[in-house]
């Protein structure tokens, strides 16, 4: 195997170790002591901002359910690999569309085995019937964001234009976090765990796939 792609496999593998790792504490504590000290606090308060600005809090729900929802990430994640296919680049397609579906199916196994309760609230905002540890929308945004981001670097997005789509993949993981939290369908600990596990599985499948090696060079 050559160096070139020894080194960067080995970095993956490092921050999948310590993503895990964080998200094994996370996932620990909620176990066991049932919330982080600060999610019904944190909860709470936005709660109360929530009910009584509807504007912002139907803002919200648009951001929440349409542009940064999990359908959208996915299909954004489905149209990055159909692109690559077009010029040939199957390994990082194929990289694309196993982060995505192996995140979901991941999202799915942890929600049905911690099967943690949801906020629940007198006068709810928005609903959701799964259940809630980790979030799926942080985790989906996560590994689309993630992912998208770093084929762009790979395909030689640098200075300025490199900037710019950091920022707008740091604004929309963050910002999906935010809305879920405002309209009061998770615990702050389920959006941190959306995001340390997405971050691990964009970092694991990059391991097994090497994205970084060019198609002619499989």
């Amino acid at each position: 195997m050559p160096t070139t792609a020894r080194s960067p496999r080995t970095r993956c593998l490092a921050w999948t170790a310590a993503l895990t790792a964080c998200f094994a504490v996370l996932l620990a504590f909620v176990l066991t002591s049932g919330a982080l000290p600060l999610d019904h606090r944190i909860d709470s308060a936005l709660h109360g901002v929530a009910l009584f600005h509807p504007g912002w809090t139907r803002l919200n729900l648009d951001l929440t359910n349409w542009v940064w929802g999990p359908t959208t990430t996915r299909l954004l994640t489905v149209a990055a690999a159909a692109v690559l296919l077009r010029l040939r680049q199957h390994r990082q397609a194929l990289w694309a569309l196993t982060a995505c579906g192996f995140g979901w199916a991941l999202e799915v196994t942890v929600k049905a085995a911690v099967g943690r309760d949801r906020p629940h609230w007198r006068h709810p905002l928005d609903t959701a019937t799964d259940a809630s540890f980790p979030s799926g929308h942080a985790m989906a945004a996560t590994i689309a964001c993630v992912t998208l981001v770093w084929l762009l670097r790979l395909h030689g997005v640098r200075g300025r234009g490199w900037t710019s789509v950091v920022a707008l993949g740091a604004v929309s993981v963050l910002g999906v976090g935010f809305t879920r939290l405002y309209v009061g369908v998770h615990w702050p600990s389920d959006v941190l765990a959306g995001w340390l596990l997405g971050a691990a599985v964009v970092t694991a499948t990059a391991a097994a796939l090497a994205p970084w090696r060019t198609s002619q060079a499989t």
